[in-house]
């Protein structure tokens, strides 16, 4: 669902999935990982040594001057040069990770907290793992990135993912 609202509340949401995703030592966490079905996620790539390159609003920010991101309402433009492969991972399947196709570049329109637009230019990591959490908000799993060989080899993981989500609902 689209964000109308931008008020204490979901100023008080966004620090509780940035909390969330911190412990769990995660660097990025959509609403829907913690029951919302809101269009916002969040994503915080500082301690990372990755290499990747950004343009906020037009400048090269240091990244402690808009990290952690919280992303509203966004809006994804692949560019149009080749995608790659990277193993991912996601809070929502503890220890699965697999091999990922996404573009290796982006630009993002979004809004921030008080509803201002923003535009932010990026590749490499920033842009993949904003793909991730963006991907969330439209009910998209990593897991249906993944081709066929990648499936194959962690199916055994997958499934005993399952039965212990199932059990846990039982109790």
């Amino acid at each position: 669902m689209r964000v109308t609202v931008f008020n204490s509340s979901l100023q008080a949401f966004s620090e509780k999935i940035i909390d969330t995703m911190h412990n769990a030592a995660g660097i990025g966490i959509a609403a829907q990982q913690v029951g919302e079905a809101v269009q916002l996620c969040v994503v915080d790539l500082r301690k990372m040594r990755e290499s990747f390159d950004w343009e906020f609003d037009g400048a090269h920010l240091p990244l402690n001057l808009f990290m952690p991101l919280v992303v509203v309402n966004p809006k994804i433009q692949a560019a149009a040069q080749p995608t790659s492969f990277y193993e991912e991972g996601c809070l929502s399947f503890p220890g699965i990770r697999g091999d990922v196709e996404r573009a290796g570049e982006i630009t993002i329109k979004f809004q921030d907290l008080h509803s201002v637009p923003h535009v932010l230019r990026c590749n490499g990591l920033l842009a993949r793992c904003i793909q991730h959490e963006v991907d969330h908000l439209n009910g998209v799993l990593f897991i249906d990135r993944m081709g066929k060989s990648t499936l194959a080899r962690i199916g055994e993981a997958l499934k005993a993912l399952k039965k212990q989500t199932r059990d846990a609902r039982k109790r």
